[in-house]
């Protein structure tokens, strides 16, 4: 099959970008430099979230200096500082130590300028239970944080446990039907716990289309369309980045009707300490 929504991204020194991108309106790349590097680059026409995944930099964004950004090591190891980049500006990243950020980013034109996104800011939480029971930062979204401006961007991580599944039952953005359903483009950008582990990922359309990726480190989830799931492998968490882009910044997903019912049981697993 000519998988079309999957793919896995460089991991070398510099600004990794994506090998191809089915999406219209996101893309994303992967910016990695050891101790004492830096990278400049523009946004152009684009307002770009610089998520620090793990390590310190600081950060020039115009005239604004953002020093010493970011104190997780990792992923997995707390909630992460960001910097929010808008479009038509030019952007120094210096490391303090190792570091690795990621750059989702979406086409703007808001004018308004940098700012950084705080972990004590970043919206935390559970969705689901039991199996399918999964816990998440809520970086920058329209409901955790409306006080942050941006045009189109919402951003957030995930974290799944062990033998459980995130994203179900498995959703849609395809069309606006608000509040039911908001047309959005999103992609999941993949890391696993500890090393060497896996997961999979399922996407899937009305017209029949279906894909399953298994998830390792730096792979890309693109998802201009379909319902969409993840399960991780016994032993092991996989982390995703998610983020999202459409007409507007207000969220709405359509459940997979067949399997809505799922859903419906998340309050009576709760009640049972599940």
């Amino acid at each position: 099959m000519d998988y079309r929504y999957h793919c896995t991204i460089p991991a070398a020194d510099g600004r990794n970008t994506l090998p191809f991108n089915p999406c219209r309106l996101l893309d994303f790349s992967l910016l990695r430099l050891p101790a004492g590097g830096s990278w400049t680059g523009d946004s152009d026409g684009r307002e770009i979230l610089a998520v620090v995944l793990g390590g310190t930099a600081s950060f020039t964004v115009g005239e604004h200096l953002f020093a010493d950004v970011g104190r997780r090591p990792d992923v997995f190891s707390g909630k992460p500082h960001s910097v929010y980049i808008p479009a038509g500006a030019t952007v120094t990243v210096e490391a303090v130590t190792d570091v690795e950020i990621a750059l989702p980013s979406a086409p703007s034109d808001l004018a308004t300028d940098p700012y950084v996104i705080a972990p004590e800011q970043v919206a935390s939480g559970r969705w689901g239970a039991a199996n399918f029971g999964r816990t998440y930062h809520q970086i920058l979204t329209e409901i955790s944080q409306p006080e942050l401006p941006a045009r189109r961007l919402i951003v957030g991580e995930t974290y799944t446990p062990s033998g459980n599944w995130s994203t179900y039952p498995p959703h849609r953005h395809r069309v606006d039907n608000l509040p039911a359903e908001a047309a959005h483009e999103e992609m999941y950008y993949y890391r696993v716990d500890p090393a060497g582990g896996f997961g999979i990922s399922r996407v899937y359309t009305d017209e029949g289309y279906e894909e399953n990726a298994t998830i390792r480190e730096h792979v890309m989830q693109m998802m201009p369309e379909g319902y969409h799931t993840v399960v991780s492998a016994p032993g092991y968490t996989t982390y995703f980045l998610w983020f999202l882009a459409g007409t507007q910044r207000t969220q709405g997903a359509r459940e997979d009707a067949d399997l809505a019912w799922v859903g419906q049981t998340v309050p009576t697993l709760r009640s049972m300490g599940l």
